[in-house]
């Protein structure tokens, strides 16, 4: 009989070593996190200091560190004082807000947000639209992309969007705002008196282009802002003074402490007043373009404009996109004008070589643009955007939870060294500089600076609100030579930067 050897299936050896090496990674593994400092609770971000019922509001009132502080210097005292992120606590009807000041930090944000971002600010505005004075049946219905968020955002937003980024669509409108920005300079030199500037409100000047600008693109037709004869008590003053005052009352109701949402204040009464009758004006202008389209339809489908198009989508769509560009399209756009006017005049030197761009009459202007750019990097018209957070972060060693309010100071980090050369310096080079130039803008963090916003929720009226700055600022400075005397402007810091008199501006012929 044959005996059979068996084999030792089962190696030893090898398994004690796969057992010695296993430990050993798993020693270096709880070493490794050992050396890792745990992720802190966000209520440990740093911020002003708190005391029962009022909260961090002591260091805003007379006597506190940010009393009278106001736009950038309060920013740039919050980074200093504070670091990367600052902490506000919730007070009277006001969440708790957590500024960012750290362009990774808020990339992470802005691509984690970017499915369905929910953008809060101007609550007051949607209260009155989804709630004030409505019924249960009105409560489900599209308000605009301001207000709006959720699916209901989603669908207005796709749309409109084939509607008001085709740029075909835009440059229909070309001649037509061609024509407002010559009007404009035909009226500004009949305001110069002798010393070359204006016998009238710069800004309110600024707005009637602005909204003449605007309305060609929202309603298809002039309103005739332009008039030497306009009344002071016509719709369209009525519509400039009204949007001006809704800035205001958004800013006390919606960015600072208030009680609005507990009881009636006299500020929140005023502020659905003002909502109501800048909805009626805007509807009265939207009627008109409506009734100019029926009586002279366009044959071309090429040729239509942004209402005919949205109407034959949507008419409700068609109604709150064209209130809402009268809405947000004027004090944007006119703010925008005047600081690129402003850092024009104190630099002399890069007006002229604009000035030589724009005499050429190439098609093409790409130091045009990089001036316009450069405005909007040291002037911005909104100090920032915000997200409300939809799942838990991890910034800068600190947890962040569901449904915070995230806070972005792009105007602040645009203006920061880490992120751009010379920062506080007004250089459009830098936005055609070779790569190897230090002052290339493409070396910096791409979310150090977003004047239009990001992702699905950027500024729709982006094309429009370029084509209007671009066409008005070619036609200024071919017939001006744009010059600033006195100390610069003041910057009221609201939801929008308001640019204050006294407007020292001297337009002397080219």
């Amino acid at each position: 009989m044959q005996t059979l050897k068996l084999r030792t299936v089962i190696n030893l050896p090898a398994i004690k070593q796969e057992f010695i090496r296993n430990v050993a990674v798993s020693t270096a593994a709880v070493k490794a996190n050992e050396d890792v400092p745990a992720v802190k609770s966000w209520k440990d971000i740093p911020g002003p200091s708190s005391l029962p019922v009022i909260g961090q509001l002591l260091h805003f009132i007379p006597g506190g560190q940010f009393h009278n502080v106001n736009g950038v210097e309060l920013t740039d005292l919050l980074n200093k004082t504070y670091g990367p992120i600052v902490r506000f606590d919730p007070i009277v009807g006001r969440p708790a807000l957590i500024f960012l000041f750290d362009a990774e930090s808020s990339s992470q944000i802005f691509r984690g947000e970017n499915w369905l971002p929910i953008r809060p600010g101007f609550k007051s505005l949607e209260y009155y639209r989804k709630h004030h004075n409505k019924t249960k049946e009105q409560l489900e219905l599209p308000t605009g992309l301001i207000t709006d968020h959720g699916d209901l955002w989603k669908n207005f937003r796709s749309a409109v969007n084939p509607v008001m980024l085709q740029p075909k669509t835009i440059k229909l409108y070309t001649t037509a705002i061609d024509e407002v920005a010559q009007d404009m300079i035909t009226r500004m030199k009949t305001l110069r008196n002798e010393n070359g500037m204006l016998n009238a409100k710069f800004d309110d000047e600024m707005n009637l282009w602005a909204l003449e600008s605007i309305a060609i693109v929202a309603l298809g037709c002039r309103l005739n802002c332009l008039d030497p004869n306009l009344p002071k008590d016509s719709p369209a003053m009525k519509l400039i003074q009204c949007v001006h005052d809704i800035f205001i009352a958004a800013d006390k109701l919606d960015f600072k402490p208030s009680v609005w949402r507990f009881i009636s204040t006299p500020t929140f009464k005023k502020a659905m007043k003002l909502y109501e009758d800048q909805e009626n004006i805007a509807k009265y202008f939207v009627r008109q373009g409506v009734e100019q389209l029926k009586k002279n339809p366009t044959k071309s489908d090429e040729q239509k404009g942004v209402l005919e198009k949205l109407l034959e989508i949507n008419e409700e769509y068609a109604y709150i996109m064209a209130s809402d560009m009268l809405f947000a399209g004027v004090d944007t756009a006119s703010n925008t004008m005047t600081a690129t006017l402003y850092l024009l005049a104190k630099n002399p030197e890069k007006q002229e070589k604009l000035r030589e761009e724009v005499l050429s009459k190439k098609d093409k202007k790409p130091y045009l643009r990089a001036c316009i750019k450069e405005s909007f990097r040291v002037m911005p018209i909104v100090s920032g955007n915000i997200r409300l957070t939809t799942k838990e972060y991890n910034l800068l060693g600190y947890h962040i939870p569901k449904d915070i309010h995230i806070a972005f100071g792009h105007q602040h980090m645009s203006l920061m060294e880490t992120y751009y050369p010379r920062a506080k310096e007004f250089i459009p080079e830098r936005w055609l500089a070779e790569k190897t130039d230090p002052l290339y803008h493409g070396n910096t963090h791409p979310f150090a600076y977003a004047p239009f916003g990001f992702g699905v929720r950027s500024c729709i009226g982006r094309r429009i609100a370029e084509l209007e700055i671009e066409t008005f600022l070619t036609r200024v400075i071919e017939n001006f030579k744009v010059e600033w005397v006195g100390p610069p402007p003041r910057v009221h810091q609201t939801s929008l930067n308001y640019i204050k008199g006294p407007f020292n501006f001297i337009f002397k012929d080219v």
